[in-house]
Protein backbone atom coordinates (compact mmCIF):
# COMPACT_ATOMS: atom_id res chain seq x y z
CA UNK A 1 0.00 0.00 0.00
CA UNK A 2 1.08 3.81 -0.47
CA UNK A 3 -0.80 5.97 1.69
CA UNK A 4 -0.63 8.99 3.52
CA UNK A 5 0.28 8.03 7.22
CA UNK A 6 1.41 9.02 10.40
CA UNK A 7 3.30 6.35 12.39
CA UNK A 8 3.72 5.19 16.18
CA UNK A 9 5.90 3.02 18.11
CA UNK A 10 4.63 2.28 21.29
CA UNK A 11 6.97 0.19 23.37
CA UNK A 12 9.94 -0.28 25.08
CA UNK A 13 10.29 3.14 24.05
CA UNK A 14 8.70 5.42 21.57
CA UNK A 15 9.22 6.88 18.51
CA UNK A 16 7.04 8.84 15.96
CA UNK A 17 7.37 9.29 12.01
CA UNK A 18 4.97 12.50 11.05
CA UNK A 19 2.38 12.42 8.63
CA UNK A 20 3.63 11.88 4.90
CA UNK A 21 3.77 9.81 1.99
CA UNK A 22 5.37 6.23 2.39
CA UNK A 23 5.25 2.72 1.08
CA UNK A 24 3.63 0.33 3.81
CA UNK A 25 4.25 -3.48 3.38
CA UNK A 26 2.51 -6.43 4.94
CA UNK A 27 3.66 -10.02 4.39
CA UNK A 28 2.13 -13.11 4.29
CA UNK A 29 4.34 -14.02 7.26
CA UNK A 30 3.00 -11.17 9.40
CA UNK A 31 5.51 -9.04 9.43
CA UNK A 32 4.61 -5.35 9.08
CA UNK A 33 7.28 -2.70 7.56
CA UNK A 34 7.18 1.34 6.70
CA UNK A 35 9.53 2.47 4.00
CA UNK A 36 10.20 5.56 2.61
CA UNK A 37 11.69 5.84 -0.53
CA UNK A 38 15.34 6.05 0.06
CA UNK A 39 17.53 3.77 2.50
CA UNK A 40 17.28 0.78 0.13
CA UNK A 41 16.08 -2.24 1.60
CA UNK A 42 16.22 -0.77 5.67
CA UNK A 43 12.47 0.11 6.57
CA UNK A 44 12.17 3.34 8.65
CA UNK A 45 9.73 1.13 11.18
CA UNK A 46 8.52 -2.58 11.67
CA UNK A 47 7.19 -4.77 13.51
CA UNK A 48 8.33 -8.57 13.12
CA UNK A 49 6.56 -11.75 13.23
CA UNK A 50 4.28 -12.92 15.53
CA UNK A 51 2.54 -10.08 15.38
CA UNK A 52 -1.33 -9.18 14.25
CA UNK A 53 -2.77 -6.33 12.63
CA UNK A 54 -6.61 -5.02 13.32
CA UNK A 55 -8.21 -1.92 12.60
CA UNK A 56 -9.67 0.99 14.84
CA UNK A 57 -11.67 3.62 13.36
CA UNK A 58 -9.89 7.16 13.01
CA UNK A 59 -10.81 9.34 15.90
CA UNK A 60 -13.42 11.81 15.97
CA UNK A 61 -12.60 15.17 13.73
CA UNK A 62 -9.35 13.60 12.34
CA UNK A 63 -9.10 13.69 8.47
CA UNK A 64 -7.70 10.37 8.75
CA UNK A 65 -9.47 6.99 7.10
CA UNK A 66 -8.51 4.59 9.55
CA UNK A 67 -6.09 3.07 12.05
CA UNK A 68 -4.11 0.43 11.54
CA UNK A 69 -2.68 -1.44 14.73
CA UNK A 70 -0.02 -3.68 14.75
CA UNK A 71 0.45 -5.59 17.91
CA UNK A 72 3.19 -8.22 18.76
CA UNK A 73 3.01 -10.64 21.98
CA UNK A 74 4.76 -8.45 24.10
CA UNK A 75 2.77 -6.14 23.94
CA UNK A 76 4.25 -3.69 21.67
CA UNK A 77 2.08 -1.66 19.22
CA UNK A 78 2.63 0.13 15.84
CA UNK A 79 0.26 2.56 15.05
CA UNK A 80 -0.09 3.81 11.72
CA UNK A 81 -2.95 6.51 11.01
CA UNK A 82 -3.80 6.35 7.57
CA UNK A 83 -4.99 9.78 5.96
CA UNK A 84 -5.32 8.85 2.31
CA UNK A 85 -4.29 5.89 0.45
CA UNK A 86 -2.98 5.87 -3.23
CA UNK A 87 -2.48 2.53 -4.21
CA UNK A 88 -3.87 -0.68 -2.48
CA UNK A 89 -2.97 -4.34 -4.21
CA UNK A 90 -2.51 -7.65 -2.98
CA UNK A 91 -0.16 -9.94 -4.65
CA UNK A 92 0.58 -13.70 -3.36
CA UNK A 93 3.90 -14.71 -4.00
CA UNK A 94 4.08 -18.32 -3.73
CA UNK A 95 6.88 -20.49 -2.14
CA UNK A 96 10.50 -18.56 -2.61
CA UNK A 97 13.44 -20.95 -3.41
CA UNK A 98 15.68 -18.82 -0.83
CA UNK A 99 19.04 -17.19 -1.59
CA UNK A 100 21.65 -18.83 -3.84
CA UNK A 101 24.51 -17.72 -2.26
CA UNK A 102 28.12 -17.09 -3.63
CA UNK A 103 30.03 -20.46 -3.97
CA UNK A 104 32.66 -19.32 -0.90
CA UNK A 105 30.47 -17.81 1.02
CA UNK A 106 28.17 -21.74 0.96
CA UNK A 107 31.78 -23.20 1.37
CA UNK A 108 32.71 -21.12 4.43
CA UNK A 109 29.33 -21.90 6.19
CA UNK A 110 29.71 -25.98 5.18
CA UNK A 111 33.37 -25.93 6.42
CA UNK A 112 32.59 -23.98 9.75
CA UNK A 113 29.92 -25.66 10.41
CA UNK A 114 32.42 -28.78 10.03
CA UNK A 115 34.88 -27.16 11.97
CA UNK A 116 32.61 -24.91 14.76
CA UNK A 117 34.98 -25.08 17.09
CA UNK A 118 36.67 -22.40 15.13
CA UNK A 119 34.38 -20.43 17.04
CA UNK A 120 35.85 -21.40 20.23
CA UNK A 121 36.56 -24.17 22.61
CA UNK A 122 33.67 -26.72 23.34
CA UNK A 123 31.11 -25.07 21.02
CA UNK A 124 28.70 -27.52 19.21
CA UNK A 125 27.00 -27.58 16.21
CA UNK A 126 23.01 -27.34 16.50
CA UNK A 127 22.40 -26.84 12.63
CA UNK A 128 22.75 -25.24 9.49
CA UNK A 129 20.15 -22.49 7.77
CA UNK A 130 17.83 -22.46 10.77
CA UNK A 131 15.06 -21.62 9.11
CA UNK A 132 13.37 -18.32 11.18
CA UNK A 133 10.15 -16.39 10.14
CA UNK A 134 12.13 -14.14 8.45
CA UNK A 135 14.60 -16.55 6.91
CA UNK A 136 17.20 -19.26 7.51
CA UNK A 137 20.10 -18.10 10.38
CA UNK A 138 23.17 -20.03 8.63
CA UNK A 139 24.71 -21.28 11.60
CA UNK A 140 23.22 -22.30 14.87
CA UNK A 141 25.08 -23.48 18.05
CA UNK A 142 25.86 -23.67 21.43
CA UNK A 143 28.91 -22.43 22.91
CA UNK A 144 30.91 -24.33 25.59
CA UNK A 145 28.69 -22.76 28.54
CA UNK A 146 25.23 -24.57 26.37
CA UNK A 147 24.29 -20.77 25.28
CA UNK A 148 22.97 -20.52 21.88
CA UNK A 149 24.90 -18.71 19.51
CA UNK A 150 23.76 -17.63 16.15
CA UNK A 151 26.17 -17.20 13.31
CA UNK A 152 26.30 -15.17 10.20
CA UNK A 153 29.03 -15.64 7.63
CA UNK A 154 29.73 -13.46 4.68
CA UNK A 155 32.70 -13.24 2.68
CA UNK A 156 33.12 -9.40 3.27
CA UNK A 157 31.44 -8.33 6.36
CA UNK A 158 29.30 -4.84 5.82
CA UNK A 159 26.83 -3.46 7.29
CA UNK A 160 23.82 -4.67 6.04
CA UNK A 161 25.48 -8.11 7.18
CA UNK A 162 25.35 -6.61 11.12
CA UNK A 163 21.82 -5.46 10.57
CA UNK A 164 20.38 -9.34 8.98
CA UNK A 165 21.94 -10.44 11.94
CA UNK A 166 20.87 -8.21 14.44
CA UNK A 167 17.24 -9.21 12.45
CA UNK A 168 17.41 -12.59 13.43
CA UNK A 169 18.79 -12.14 17.47
CA UNK A 170 15.95 -10.09 17.92
CA UNK A 171 13.16 -12.44 16.50
CA UNK A 172 15.22 -16.01 18.23
CA UNK A 173 15.35 -14.20 21.72
CA UNK A 174 11.77 -14.00 21.84
CA UNK A 175 11.91 -18.08 21.86
CA UNK A 176 12.18 -19.17 25.38
CA UNK A 177 13.17 -22.18 24.40
CA UNK A 178 16.63 -20.93 23.18
CA UNK A 179 16.50 -17.56 24.70
CA UNK A 180 19.23 -15.87 25.34
CA UNK A 181 20.84 -15.83 22.15
CA UNK A 182 23.96 -14.39 21.36
CA UNK A 183 25.67 -13.22 17.90
CA UNK A 184 28.65 -13.88 16.09
CA UNK A 185 29.36 -12.39 12.40
CA UNK A 186 31.92 -14.42 10.62
CA UNK A 187 33.78 -13.32 7.54
CA UNK A 188 36.65 -13.32 5.67
CA UNK A 189 36.87 -9.56 5.48
CA UNK A 190 35.14 -7.38 8.17
CA UNK A 191 34.96 -3.61 7.36
CA UNK A 192 35.86 -1.34 10.09
CA UNK A 193 32.08 0.21 10.25
CA UNK A 194 30.88 -3.32 10.59
CA UNK A 195 33.34 -4.28 12.86
CA UNK A 196 32.23 -1.07 15.12
CA UNK A 197 28.37 -1.61 14.99
CA UNK A 198 28.67 -5.20 16.06
CA UNK A 199 30.33 -4.37 18.97
CA UNK A 200 28.32 -1.98 19.56
CA UNK A 201 25.31 -4.41 19.46
CA UNK A 202 27.36 -7.10 21.41
CA UNK A 203 27.88 -9.18 18.40
CA UNK A 204 30.85 -10.99 18.36
CA UNK A 205 33.20 -10.90 15.54
CA UNK A 206 35.32 -13.65 13.78
CA UNK A 207 37.73 -13.28 10.57
CA UNK A 208 37.92 -16.47 8.69
CA UNK A 209 40.60 -18.22 7.12
CA UNK A 210 39.31 -19.89 4.48
CA UNK A 211 42.38 -21.81 3.14
CA UNK A 212 43.15 -22.88 6.79
CA UNK A 213 39.38 -24.05 7.20
CA UNK A 214 40.01 -25.95 4.05
CA UNK A 215 42.70 -27.58 5.63
CA UNK A 216 45.31 -26.17 3.41
CA UNK A 217 48.15 -23.32 4.89
CA UNK A 218 48.35 -20.28 3.04
CA UNK A 219 51.07 -19.16 1.06
CA UNK A 220 50.32 -15.34 1.08
CA UNK A 221 53.15 -12.78 2.18
CA UNK A 222 55.63 -16.32 2.18
CA UNK A 223 59.07 -16.38 0.80
CA UNK A 224 59.47 -20.47 1.25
Amino acid sequence: MIAECQVDYVGRLTAHLPMAKRLILVKSDGSVSIHADDRAFKPLNWMSPPCWLSEEAAPEGSDAQAVWVVTNKAGEQLRITVASVEHDSSHELGLDPGLVKDGVEAHLQELLAEHVTTLGEGYTLIRREYMTAIGPVDILCRDADGGTVAVEIKRRGEIDGVEQLTRYLDLLNRDATLAPVAGVFAAQVIKPQARTLATDRGIRCVTLDYDQLRGTESTEFRLF
